[in-house]
């Protein structure tokens, strides 16, 4: 098998190469993606779970010290909107700001995984360029040849053509399939950021909600009348 795979890479001409290198850049891309994304998901949910139970016990001020601390795209996701929690500003702002840090992260999340389309398209381009070229260098030397080897000869030129535009695709198909399973893998972890701010905000709107200190204007005010009777002493009597 070995040995036939190094004959049909050797018989494909110079355009194996380049193909190669494609497909070597990809499967490098695709397995640093693959790596990045797991251990996302990883700390993304220990991260998550740590903060939730921080702002349930009414933490936010440790909440925010460690979303800051961590710098993983779940804690900064959430560190904006408790910074803005920390400024006394209400649910929307707090949303608005956990939607502005989900834009922060996720250029982080989808870096490089656009490549493997690109590059499992250049692959199957360069295998039809080959064969194209090969078929060229082929008929050329078909023209020149005896008339009795023509038919041989052109069999056996077109055959050799032929397999740069197979290996391109044997390149562009797994190029193609592993771009897929990271765009889902993507959108997963999305989806998660998404539901998570959900939760945060659903946390926060309980109970003190994101105004911790708005129970304050309760007891700012005066006391009223029927209070300040049963504060002691006697009523005031007005001259008849």
């Amino acid at each position: 098998m070995i040995d036939t795979a190094v004959r049909f890479f050797q018989e494909g001409g110079f355009f194996m190469f380049p193909i190669a290198i494609v497909l070597v850049i990809g499967l490098i891309v695709a397995i640093e993606r693959y790596l990045y994304l797991s251990a996302q998901k990883i700390t993304n949910r220990r991260d998550f779970n740590r903060l939730h139970q921080m702002i349930a016990k009414r933490d936010f001020k440790g909440a925010l010290d460690y979303a800051q601390d961590s710098g993983t795209a779940m804690s900064t996701m959430i560190g904006y909107g408790l910074q803005r929690l920390a400024r006394r500003q209400g649910r929307e702002d707090i949303e608005y700001a956990m939607e502005e840090g989900l834009l922060d992260v996720m250029p982080r999340l989808e870096k490089r995984t656009q490549y493997l389309a690109t590059l499992a398209n250049i692959a199957t381009l360069l295998g039809l360029l080959g064969t194209i070229i090969g078929l060229i260098a082929a008929f050329t030397a078909v023209a020149a040849a005896d008339p009795a080897q023509k038919a041989s000869l052109l069999s056996q030129s077109i055959s050799v053509a032929m397999n740069t535009t197979a290996f391109g695709l044997m390149s562009a198909i797994p190029l193609l399939l592993i771009h897929s399973v990271l765009q889902t893998k993507t959108n997963e972890i999305v989806d998660s950021f998404e539901m998570a701010g959900i939760k945060v905000l659903n946390l926060l709107s309980d109970g003190s909600g994101s105004r911790p200190g708005a129970q304050t204007q309760a007891q700012s005010g005066s006391p009223s009348a029927p209070a300040a009777a049963q504060a002691g002493g006697t009523p005031v009597r007005t001259p008849a």
